[in-house]
């Protein structure tokens, strides 16, 4: 590049040059030199008329024959065209073959733009969501799907977890909506159909509901019988009085199984928040601090903590019911001795409901399943302190009915918390001092 701009400076000198020896016999050097400007000025104008009209009308064809600084701008505006064009081939190449293996997926796939509008979407999008591309193209993605839990979800800006409902075409049809962030703040929704799925956790529902139920009469046939027998087992032989003992204590764990199965599949199948009520949480951890304390006959230490001033609206039932399911199980498996916090405080912009113990701890490797149906992480210690592996699923399905969440902090030798957090909406003005609560206790403040 170096030897051309030389090359181009001998060119100008030389016009010059030229300009002044023509002019000199005449007197005329400075117009001379004029001249030779005005040629050198001339041809440089020439090419970049050459070069618009290249770029304008036949940009696909070879560029303008030139010679030197120029000829070597042509060749490189035209090197710079042609990879131009080869990057744009391959991709509208990728871009068709991602619309390609797009259509051919048979979940839905929508493109949304950073203001939420539809910009493209597959054919199994027209056939679950029945979108037309005639007429829906540009549209809000909630002018389509209007149900208030998907706009409350698409305003919400939290997609880690999907959302169910049915198909705004066809309600039989179920749908799994995620929402995916990209780009400059624009989003990718997508539908599966999950109908079928849908359906086998519904009949596993029922099924477990109709042979819990069904269980619950001969059970309490079986209950009465025995505890008729037990309040003779003075009058028995010993080895049968053991014997009725021992099946006193497996019905009773029979029964509580079964309750907690009911009570999961009520849980699974309400949509909840008809019997929603104002409720003092000093009140309740009160109650749960009680029936606790009963339960662990001495053996711990109980305390109560309330750092938040503001109630909670929710479930009376079963807000008593997860809270104390996490209070006894600190009982069962903290150890003797152990110090149980209940409390209730803020938490990142709402507030927790926690149960904390100084016990042995939970190895981190476990947290992930805790609330699974039937999980144990000492099978046999669980079973010997009458757990029925149900109680943190029941957590789970209350706090998932109150629009919460459980966190679970916990490491060997190292206590656990179980922390119920609820968010802002959930919450409502202090409690007056001296009123009653649903619970029927005044507030109270900590406790011990």
């Amino acid at each position: 590049m170096g030897r051309l701009w030389r090359r181009e400076l001998w060119r100008l000198g030389a016009l010059v040059a030229a300009g002044a020896l023509v002019g000199w016999p005449f007197a005329l050097i400075g117009v001379g030199i004029a001249v030779g400007l005005g040629l050198y000025l001339f041809y440089h104008l020439r090419q970049l008329h050459a070069l618009q009209e290249w770029l304008t009308h036949h940009p696909h064809d070879e560029p303008p024959a030139a010679s030197g600084l120029w000829g070597e701008l042509f060749d490189r505006l035209y090197r710079y065209q042609k990879g131009q064009r080869i990057t744009q081939r391959r991709l509208r190449d990728t871009l068709r073959r991602i619309q390609e293996s797009s259509e051919a997926m048979r979940d839905s796939v929508v493109m949304l733009d950073r203001h939420g509008d539809m910009e493209w979407w597959n054919s199994a999008a027209e056939r679950m969501l029945g979108l037309q591309p005639a007429h829906d193209r540009g549209q809000h993605i909630t002018n389509l799907l209007r149900d208030p839990r998907f706009v409350d979800y698409f305003h919400a800006r939290a997609y880690r977890e999907p959302l169910t409902l049915s198909s705004p075409i066809d309600e039989n049809m179920i749908l799994q909506f995620q929402i995916t962030l990209y780009g400059d703040d624009e989003r990718l929704l997508m539908a599966r159909d999950i109908t079928r799925l849908h359906r086998l956790e519904q009949m596993r529902r029922d099924f477990v509901a109709n042979v819990s139920h069904e269980l619950r009469t001969p059970l309490t046939v079986l209950a009465g019988y025995l505890e008729t027998y037990g309040d003779m087992a003075e009058l028995l032989p010993d080895r049968l009085a053991r014997g009725i003992g021992q099946m006193q204590s497996q019905t009773q764990r029979m029964q509580n199984l079964v309750n907690d199965l009911l009570l999961l599949s009520r849980l699974e199948n309400d949509r909840g928040g008809q019997d929603d009520v104002r409720l003092d949480p000093a009140s309740l951890l009160e109650a749960v601090r009680r029936d606790a304390e009963v339960l662990s006959d001495g053996r711990h230490r109980f305390e109560v903590e309330v750092e938040e001033p503001r109630g909670l609206l929710g479930s009376e039932k079963e807000l008593h019911s997860a809270v104390s399911n996490l209070a006894f199980n600190a009982v069962r498996y903290a150890g003797e001795d152990s110090r149980i916090v209940l409390r209730w405080r803020p938490w990142q912009g709402g507030a927790c409901l926690e149960v904390e113990d100084d016990g042995e701890g939970i190895d981190p490797l476990h947290i992930p399943r805790l609330t699974e149906r039937f999980y144990r992480v000492d099978k046999g210690r669980s079973t010997a302190t009458g757990g029925t592996g149900l109680g943190l699923a029941i957590v789970k399905h209350v706090l998932l009915r109150h629009g919460a969440r459980l966190e679970i902090d916990s490491r060997l030798g190292e206590g656990a918390t179980f922390r119920c957090i609820f968010p802002a909406e959930r919450l409502t003005a202090a409690t007056a001092a001296g009123e009653e609560s649903t619970l029927g206790l005044p507030r109270s403040g900590n406790a011990r």
